[in-house]
């Protein structure tokens, strides 16, 4: 499966449009390099990360008054469709870079190609949610292992301090999983581990976690949706959701963008949703930050599971490499089962 396969077909957040400024900034997805600009109208454009004349990276340029972006090398600039001209030879023709789609939502940058219909950027599932932000997180280790990471809560009670349950409760878990031909559907419930910081979200001692969630490969994400009900099955107030974006960027590397929300079903509290949300945010951010810190230890795992002692929680995960490689990578059914590796390719590609 030589050269990567061009995932960008799919919509990838890459950046807080918030840091997209006057200068380009450069991101990558599955090895491939952007340099992402705002045009003479602040509007975001994107560019192949390499000058079509000797593949300097024209994220290292400027943004000229024009709008156009200008290469540091020898002075060649492009508008956000990618048309360039040649200042020392103003005749030349084929000076065009490769340009990319990019869209605004959610206070980040959407990438991909420009033939994508903007009926493929993904759903987050959001009605009767407030937003709370959302924030991104580095992953020292491939996709597959981030994603593998995900698709589990098995290694809660070790990773992790706040949400979900403890060692004691270890076998106290209720699980289900289902593979489908798109997606696979996964539940938890377990006691709450005592944490103090929950009583924000309107948890006390004694309640339940339930985690119920779905993961997607167009591109690859999977939304969590987290609740509490009391030992009496009544429901705690607050219901949190978690978008969680799993962007290669390297053979080694992976970036997370996650997407928090906030519902409550009780009335009186929906004045409290703007600041309980931020509040969901933090937590989940704290949740992720451990995945990150801890990832580092497990990065080198092989693609394959072959080996592997497998347990029920695994459920999902050879389905998901499945899924992976016939959705996300697009390959062929004679390719089900291939490592897919994230190579570097020549600068464009």
């Amino acid at each position: 499966m030589e050269p990567t396969p061009k995932v960008i077909r799919h919509f990838h957040p890459v950046l807080s449009a918030r840091a997209l400024g006057t200068r380009p900034v450069r991101v990558e997805v599955a090895g491939r390099a952007y340099a992402l600009f705002r045009d003479g109208t602040g509007q975001p454009a994107a560019l192949a990360d390499a000058c079509p004349h000797r593949f300097a990276p024209l994220s290292k340029g400027t943004v000229r008054a024009d709008g156009r972006l200008q290469c540091p090398y020898h002075g060649w600039r492009f508008d956000a469709e990618g048309r360039g001209s040649n200042p020392s030879q103003p005749e030349l023709r084929h000076c065009d870079a490769r340009s990319f789609q990019v869209v605004e939502r959610y206070g980040y940058l959407w990438l991909a190609e420009r033939d994508t219909p903007l009926s493929a950027m993904p759903d987050m599932g959001d009605e009767g949610y407030v937003f709370g932000g959302a924030f991104s997180t580095h992953f020292a280790a491939p996709l597959h292992v981030s994603l593998d990471n995900f698709s589990e809560d098995e290694h809660t009670p070790y990773v992790h301090t706040r949400l979900g349950w403890d060692d004691p409760n270890a076998g106290r878990v209720e699980f289900e999983a289902r593979n489908l031909e798109d997606r696979t559907e996964v539940h938890y419930r377990a006691p709450q581990r005592p944490a103090p910081i929950m009583t924000v979200l309107g948890v006390r001692d004694g309640d339940f976690f339930q985690n119920d969630w779905v993961t997607r490969f167009d591109p690859v994400r999977s939304q969590y949706t987290i609740r509490w009900v009391a030992p009496d099955g009544s429901p705690r107030p607050f219901i949190t959701r978690a978008n969680i974006f799993f962007v290669p960027e390297t053979a080694r590397t992976t970036r997370l963008h996650v997407f928090s929300f906030l519902r409550t079903e009780q009335r009186l509290l929906r004045p409290l949703l703007p600041v309980a949300a931020r509040a969901a945010m933090a937590l989940t951010w704290w949740e992720v930050r451990d995945d990150a810190r801890f990832i580092t230890t497990v990065a080198d795992t092989p693609y394959s599971h072959k080996g592997m002692r497998l347990d029920r929680f695994d459920a999902p995960l050879v389905h998901q490499r499945r899924l992976m490689e016939r959705i996300y990578y697009g390959a062929g059914p004679k390719m089900t089962g291939a490592v897919v590796p994230l190579s570097r390719e020549a600068p464009g590609g």
